[in-house]
């Protein structure tokens, strides 16, 4: 057993004391479009195996009740790749959004009364421990929703979490929607949460798309969660390669690298 399975091991026996039924939705219908090729990005390799697989089997080692992935564009391809795996899935056929994107699978979850896990199909060195972490956050702030995030130099990109002057999260925005004073700051949303099922497909039919991308986002709940005296809660992980995912075949080549050396560093 490496130090990190071990160290995993330990934070979920900790947090199964007081572990809700949880479920993981996997958003993987995003079409690549700057990778310059039809295959679902999501299907690149990292370390000779496509990248949802690694997904898949982090999400499995959390041993939850199902796993959904919500497919698009090269859906065939993907449900191919995972055939044998267990995991079910949902379609979303025009990208809309990840709020959008979530709601396509609300009957995937009709008779599931747990804490739902929702993971990117594209970020594929996302640890168990990192997984670990959120979910025994969210347990004990005895929160409504958590939100992984991580500060990183240059947040050009990435949508923005924003704080209240108490430190507690406020909201978050995509840059495209951000002030000039919230383009400078450094935190941003990993896109990964966890959110109790039933409190999140009741908040979701509710969100605009009353944005610069005219898109559903899923965290636009975040704040109708507060406002209804929710806990949301954040967890911050300090390795950004960890939540990076494949927009470019540079992001592809870089992740590629960094997964080789971290295996070197515990071989």
């Amino acid at each position: 057993m490496t130090i990190d399975s071990w160290a995993a091991e330990l934070l979920r026996r900790d947090s199964l004391m007081n572990r809700r039924p949880l479920a993981v939705l996997i958003l993987a219908a995003g079409e690549g479009k700057r990778m310059k090729s039809d295959l679902p990005k999501v299907l690149y390799l990292v370390s000779r195996k496509p990248i949802i697989s690694r997904v898949v089997e982090t999400a499995q080692a959390l041993k939850p009740e199902k796993i959904v992935a919500v497919v698009g564009a090269g859906r065939e391809l993907v449900k191919s790749e995972l055939s044998g795996s267990g995991v079910e899935f949902a379609i979303q056929d025009r990208q809309l959004g990840t709020g959008h994107a979530v709601l396509q699978a609300k009957d995937s979850f009709s008779d599931f009364h747990g804490d739902l896990l929702i993971l990117s199909g594209d970020v594929p060195l996302l640890s168990e421990i990192s997984l670990d972490k959120i979910l025994r956050r969210h347990y004990v702030s005895c929160a409504t929703a958590t939100v992984l995030s991580t500060i990183i130099d240059n947040p050009t990109g990435y949508g923005r979490v924003i704080r209240s002057n108490d430190g507690n999260l406020e909201r978050i925005v995509e840059e495209m929607d951000c002030s000039e004073d919230e383009r400078k700051i450094r935190e941003i949303n990993a896109g990964i949460y966890l959110f109790r099922s039933e409190v999140l497909f009741r908040y979701l039919p509710k969100v605009s798309n009353a944005n610069v991308q005219q898109e559903y986002y899923l965290p636009d709940v975040l704040p109708m969660i507060i406002e209804d005296d929710g806990i949301v809660a954040v967890e911050q992980i300090n390795d950004a390669l960890e939540v990076a995912g494949v927009n470019s075949p540079e992001q592809l080549e870089e992740l590629n690298l960094a997964f080789e050396e971290s295996n070197e560093i515990y071989s």
